[in-house]
């Protein structure tokens, strides 16, 4: 038995969800043999794991389209909230002939069903965003087409972008999660890595599993990308392509020249969000060459569907010295009588 909050933001949500005189409620307590209520402007869910963790899918699959502005009929709510029938997922999922007189494999779904998705199976670690700003930056990626995380290290921004992509995917809203990332050297030189080209670049994405890591299950992570569902690339790759029905991250973008950063955005295709994360303090660009992330917040701000979350030293939510490191980056740095900044001893002393 497990019990899952819901956040609501209005009171129109808790309607939606609980029907008129708590129909929609009572059909899925029969359904699924769930308790369901709401306490303050949280919906609780109470009972089974897997049967909670379905409906909670449910639920958020129908409060995404609510906030999206759509008109929901009663049919439609409660088709959403109930599932598909067992004959319907059936023939939904079947192999069938393609155009070429082929088969189609199994499990990508027709009809209705196509949005459907093998993330819907997956177990994602649920969370909650600490602080005005996250909250703010979370609520800005399922409104707007283009949102920007900018901050310090720590402040949740890589995180809380995987975690609203893969809250998508369990929706129904993208079909893949793609992240992307420059491949710039850090202020050291790495040389020749070895092995192959997956080989070369995994040192340079491994936030990105890090983060995949702590949301799903290893096997999920790595049975999504087998089957192309989250796709982890150099910005590089990015070119030429028209990304569709994605959810894409742009993170470390403080290291994309402007140039590239024109080039991400406008990558941007039909039913796609687009995350750009980046800390401006943190440029590892060869000295000279302007970074593309605030020259891109600086041209977008204020323009219809593009939100922008600025974090402080406030919202660092790793060990409680990290804080403390930022805050001191961001400080002139003491010099004593006979020390140069950067501990190299005067020649005249």
């Amino acid at each position: 038995m497990i019990e899952v909050t819901i956040p609501l933001r209005t009171s129109d949500e808790a309607v939606l969800v609980l029907g008129p005189y708590d129909r929609h409620a009572k059909l899925l307590r029969q359904a699924l043999a769930i308790e369901i209520f709401v306490r303050g402007s949280n919906l609780r869910l109470k009972g089974p794991e897997e049967k909670v963790e379905l409906a909670q899918q449910r639920i958020e699959h129908l409060l995404g389209k609510f906030r999206k502005g759509r008109e929901l009929q009663s049919a439609e709510i409660e088709q959403i909230l109930l599932g598909p029938t067992s004959a319907e997922t059936e023939a939904a999922w079947a192999p069938r002939s393609d155009a070429k007189g082929g088969t189609e494999p199994a499990g990508i779904p027709r009809g209705r069903m196509e949005r459907a998705h093998p993330m819907i199976h997956a177990r994602v670690r649920p969370v909650e965003p600490r602080g005005q700003n996250q909250r703010r930056y979370f609520d800005q990626m399922e409104k707007d087409t283009l949102t920007f995380g900018l901050g310090a290290a720590g402040t949740g921004k890589t995180y809380l972008a995987v975690a609203g992509a893969l809250r998508a995917l369990r929706r129904g809203e993208v079909r893949r999660l793609i992240i992307t990332r420059p491949v710039v050297e850090a202020g050291e030189r790495l040389g020749f890595l070895p092995g192959d080209l997956q080989a070369k670049l995994d040192p340079y994405m491994r936030p990105i599993y890090d983060a995949l890591g702590e949301l799903l299950k290893f096997e999920d992570v790595t049975g999504l990308i087998e089957a192309g569902v989250i796709e982890i690339a150099p910005l590089a790759y990015m070119r030429g392509r028209t990304l569709s029905n994605a959810f894409v991250i742009l993170d470390e973008a403080q290291n994309a020249s402007p140039m590239q950063m024109k080039m991400f955005l406008t990558r941007l295709g039909e039913g796609s969000r687009m995350v750009v994360t980046g800390d401006p303090t943190q440029n590892d660009l060869e000295r000279g060459r302007p970074s593309g992330l605030l020259d891109a917040v600086q041209r977008l701000r204020g323009y219809e569907g593009i939100g922008v979350t600025e974090f402080t030293g406030k919202d660092i939510v790793r060990h409680p010295l990290v804080e403390a490191i930022v805050n001191a980056y961001e400080r002139p740095v003491p010099r004593d009588s006979g020390q140069e900044a950067d501990g190299v001893r005067d020649a005249s002393s």
